[in-house]
């Protein structure tokens, strides 16, 4: 009798244990690639004893507030430049926990085949976030359709505007209703997670495109108090594995490049 309960005990320990072992990490992201990449890692993640859970959002703001308010353990969709602009205007303390992807920002036309096609006076959709918008206004002037002032950088809107040979109008739009627009503007600035989900390739499709040296990094993010956590750190690692980049390159083949 007594050994029996002496086994029943140990199972019970052994329970126990393994109940403890298994820690919960949640993480809001975008559909494309964010998501997508988090369910390639799930499985690595529970072999190493966290259950990962994605929670998907169509929208910038939503995933940094979930995070800030302890609804969400941590987000994936943005870029730092973002993240900066996100903690000035709402006075959060969200940081950074690794870089793991670029998604290079492009240019998309159903009425146009090239930058030197575009009619005097055509209209231009952007992001109407800070930073989104001012990447596509750079991008642009890399591009030699538009001249930024000398003090124009990330933030950078249309009022900021010193030369457009062109006399482009610009509309400034929720990021994820560009691709639904793209059939009533003449041309529209995408970000690829966005352009993927509406079937886009930005390889091939994109008029212009940011080269693969972008400082745009897409990077995990986190709270102070939480950021290097076991868990955390786990995720870091799976993210950053050679395996992520493997998975990168053979399913995005070059719309989402590898930053590590």
């Amino acid at each position: 009798m007594t050994f029996k309960k002496t086994l029943i005990g140990l199972a019970a320990f052994a329970a126990f244990s393994s109940a403890q072992a298994e820690e919960t990490l949640s993480v809001a992201a975008t559909p494309v690639p964010h998501a997508e990449i988090l369910e390639f890692v799930e499985p690595m993640l529970e072999k190493q004893g966290v259950d990962l859970e994605i929670r998907v959002f169509t929208d910038y703001i939503q995933p940094n507030i979930q995070v800030d308010q302890k609804r969400m353990d941590a987000n994936f969709f943005q870029h730092q430049p973002y993240l900066d602009e996100f903690n000035d205007g709402r006075g959060t303390d969200l940081v950074t926990v690794t870089g793991v992807h670029i998604e290079p920002f492009g240019a998309y036309s159903q009425k146009v085949d090239s930058l030197d096609a575009l009619k005097k006076g055509a209209t231009v959709a952007i992001p109407n976030d800070p930073t989104n918008g001012g990447r596509a206004l750079l991008l642009l002037q890399d591009a030699g359709l538009i001249k930024l002032k000398e003090e124009s950088k990330i933030t950078a809107t249309p009022r900021d505007i010193a030369e457009n040979p062109k006399d482009l109008k610009f509309r400034e739009l929720e990021a994820a209703t560009l691709p639904r627009v793209l059939n009533q503007v003449d041309l529209a600035l995408i970000n690829t997670n966005y352009a993927l989900e509406a079937g886009l390739n930005p390889s091939e499709d994109a008029l212009v495109i940011e080269g693969s040296n972008s400082p745009y990094v897409n990077i995990l993010v986190a709270r102070p108090d939480n950021k290097d956590s076991e868990a955390m750190q786990k995720l870091a690692d799976v993210l950053t594995s050679e395996e992520v980049r493997e998975f990168i390159l053979e399913k995005y083949e070059g719309a989402v490049v590898p930053a590590f």
